[in-house]
């Protein structure tokens, strides 16, 4: 046995050197303006790796949705933004030919001036911290006291979780383990090692958690492992069911799965608006075991897809539940989970717990386990924020602050989030006549287009995405290294939704606000609760200034565009029209009668009914505002200003629903006319208030470029209505021979309707012969 000898060990003496081994911490970035650095031709790059088959070098996760999309996503407001660049660019001065043939390779933006990069001033945005935020942190302390004492009754705590567990200690089949590690996942996430142990036992699930923390895997990947121990050899049947609430975030869904899936034998069908609707009814048609789907979508096919239904139904998933009861699919929601089977596992994931959600999740778990990893009521821990003041009156300046900020520092891999869709695609002109790459995503696009816009993103082919609210739930786009808000949004919980489309999963992002005196309300509560401290970014005057005027330039080129291209919309549809009429005429009358009487696409509620349900909407959302100033008022005991608060709430609410229909209303297509509006005389042509058609108007304004519905089915069917009229007048007088008919083999000695006593005669009067 051999012993150690402790005095071969040296210990460190009071005077002993020891180096110094730590390292320098992290310096901020301040993002600041800089010189855009031009990309140099790189003929091969140093990371390439050759691969082993010719179908992984094709292989791209885009591909296998190319089925579901026929039509291509083009839009032409590029090339009308190159051309007007092309035209503005010839008449400025002092520049040659050969610059002007050449000025594709460098914007406006790449060549910034000295004055211009000026740094921009940064300060540091101190908390106001008062007795009345100190009372306020108080009643929201005691309200949330008071909901957990209501949820225990319903709720089962979660088992404790290790933080640090692996996805191998969970025992997870061997094709899932060889996808995860196919798609570089290390660690899981909290809400991942919280509830894939819960879902494999079979028990609902109620979690919530923030953006970006991976709530697709937590429910995805125990829901694979069940369905790889499926009989085999049956008829196929679908057994899951993922309820989203927007298109992206199911196209995202869709093909989270399909990776994760990729090494079983899985079938997996997407089920969205927008998308070719026969190739989805013949995916469906076949019962694949996972469908993701968003609700109206799929209701259209449980109505009118035959051989699909959700009675065999194993698991349904509801996720971003918060987000699809606020879009209004309450209704819906009852009524697909009234078709599930009740014996289904249901796991219902949220950002944000909500009265509305604990009502759904009430309604449709049962015995569920809350797993709360974060209520997301805080923005991430790594996001630095900032915000640009507009003074009062000065709101003409967002275009110049936006081109100011875009142009000198955010150059890259940045989203903006507007308010409308006609904001949108205005920024979207204005930045691509500043000679930006830039996308536009939102509702007025056909989904291709929209498809396209985030995979051009993605890729790296665009460096700007301009948005509404469609894109601030749910998606994942890598690389995203600042939002811009170019309107606040009106709460704070969409501005949570909003900046967390970037610093997801441990990077670091930015955000940059740009505030009015109309948004002062919403920033003090985004102050209020930053844990970091908010950042005042200030914009040097005279550099405000030099944008200002070239917005100002440029306005009448985005006037110029938006005009082209409504013009060219509006000789689309008169192109569309012709050619149907054209059609028509050449079609026989028997065709036309066998469209007509092909049977329409069913839906579960009757007109009657959907408006009904809005209105019980409307009358909700307004019973929740008083309901909430009846809470204020006691919290408060006679505070005012509590009140005034949910005033201007209400007020900017509204302010924000008139906006958004409005610019719907702008988009509608308005009647053509292709003669003046004053025939002759100066008499109008136009209808009157009585909707009675004025003397010295057109034929041709009034009927055939009518292009409502109405105006449209009238002028289709003109001869086929004709005809039935005439169908209908023979078989009223088939019907009544018949019975004249019938009385007189009855009444074999009456006379008409009157008889020999003298009744109600028939043409001749009251009676018959008289005495």
């Amino acid at each position: 046995m051999c012993t150690m000898k402790w005095d071969m060990i040296k210990t460190i003496g009071d005077e002993d050197a020891v180096d110094d081994v730590s390292s320098d911490s992290d310096v901020e970035v301040e993002h600041q303006p800089k010189k855009h650095k031009t990309k140099g031709d790189t003929y091969f790059d140093d990371e390439f790796k050759f691969l082993n088959m010719a179908s992984e070098y094709n292989h791209d996760t885009w591909d296998d949705l190319q089925k579901y999309i026929k039509r291509k996503g083009t839009n032409r407001t590029d090339e009308k933004i190159e051309k007007s660049r092309r035209y503005v660019k010839s008449f400025l001065p002092d520049v040659t030919t050969e610059e002007h043939e050449d000025y594709k390779e460098e914007s406006d933006c790449d060549s910034l001036s000295e004055d211009e990069l000026k740094k921009d001033g940064i300060k540091d945005r101190q908390k106001l911290v008062g007795k009345r935020n100190k009372k306020k942190k108080e009643v929201e302390e005691n309200k949330n006291e008071v909901t957990v004492e209501d949820e225990e009754e319903f709720f089962e705590d979660a088992p404790p979780f290790e933080e640090n567990a692996s996805f191998y200690q969970m025992n997870i089949s061997r094709p899932l383990m060889k996808a995860i590690s196919a798609l570089n996942y290390v660690h899981p996430t909290p809400i991942q090692a919280a509830a894939i142990p819960v879902a494999l036992l079979g028990r609902d699930i109620c979690g919530c958690a923030a953006t970006g923390t991976g709530k697709t895997a937590a429910y995805m990947l125990p829901i694979l492992e069940r369905l790889l121990y499926r009989p085999k050899g049956f008829t196929p049947i679908t057994r899951v069911l993922v309820l989203v609430p927007t298109r992206e975030l199911g196209v995202q869904v869709y093909q989270v799965t399909k990776q994760l899936a990729q090494f079983t034998s899985v079938e997996v069908g997407l089920s969205v608006g927008g998308l070719e609707l026969k190739v989805q009814e013949s995916i469906l048609r076949k019962n694949p075991d996972v469908v993701i789907a968003t609700p109206g979508r799929l209701l259209d096919h449980l109505q009118n897809t035959p051989s699909f239904s959700l009675a065999d139904l194993e698991v349904l998933v509801l996720d971003e539940a918060d987000r699809m009861l606020d879009e209004n699919f309450a209704d819906q929601m009852k009524e697909i989970i009234n078709m599930c089977a009740r014996t289904r596992q249901t796991m219902l994931f949220s950002a944000t717990m909500t009265d509305a959600v604990n009502d759904l999740a009430t309604v449709s778990l049962s015995k569920p386990v809350k797993i709360f990893v974060d209520s997301n009521t805080d923005v991430a821990f790594n996001l630095r924020q900032e915000f640009v003041r507009l003074r009062q009156g000065k709101e003409q300046d967002r275009d110049a602050t936006l081109a100011a900020l875009v142009c000198r520092t955010f150059r890259d891999h940045t989203m903006i989030f507007v308010r409308t869709k006609a904001d949108a695609h205005r920024v979207k002109i204005l930045l691509g006549l500043f000679g930006l790459k830039a996308g536009e995503l939102h509702g007025n696009l056909s989904q291709p287009q929209r498809l396209e816009a985030l995979r051009q993103f993605k890729d790296e082919e665009l460096d700007l995405l301009i948005a509404t609210d469609v894109a601030a739930r749910g998606l994942d786009i890598r690389g995203v290294k600042a939002v811009i808000n170019y309107t606040m949004p009106p709460t704070v919980e969409h501005y949570i939704h909003r900046v967390g489309r970037t610093a997801r999963a441990g990077r670091s992002g930015v955000s940059v606000s740009i505030a009015s005196e109309q948004d002062r309300k919403v920033l003090k509560e985004v102050i209020r609760k930053a844990k970091n401290p908010v950042k005042n970014r200030v914009i040097p005057i005279e550099i405000l200034d030099k944008y200002k005027e070239r917005v100002d330039s440029l306005r009448n080129e985005v006037k110029c565009i938006m005009t082209e291209e409504y013009e060219e919309r509006q000789m689309n549809r008169t192109e569309e029209f012709a050619e149907k009429t054209e059609k028509m005429a050449k079609t026989s009358i028997g065709t036309l009668i066998k469209k007509k009487d092909e049977k329409k696409r069913d839906w579960f509620q009757t007109q009657k009914e959907r408006g009904e349900a809005k209105k019980r909407s409307r009358e909700a959302f307004s019973a929740k505002i008083e309901k909430n100033i009846k809470k204020k008022k006691k919290n408060t005991e006679g505070d005012v200003n509590e009140e005034e608060e949910i005033e201007n709430q209400k007020k900017m609410q509204r302010v924000a629903n008139f906006q958004a229909r409005s610019a719907k209303n702008k988009m509608k297509p308005k009647k053509m006319s292709a003669m003046s509006d004053f025939g002759q005389g100066g008499k109008s042509s136009s209808k009157s208030a009585s909707g009675k058609q004025k003397k010295g108007g057109s034929v041709f304004d009034s009927q055939f470029t009518d292009v409502s519905k109405s105006g449209v089915k009238k002028y289709r069917y003109e001869a086929n209505q004709a005809k039935r009229m005439l169908a209908k007048k023979k078989s009223a007088l088939n019907q009544k021979n018949q019975k004249a008919k019938s009385t007189s083999s009855k009444n074999p000695n009456s006379q008409g309707r009157g008889g020999v006593n003298g009744g109600r005669g028939g043409k001749g009067g009251r009676g018959g012969k008289r005495r």
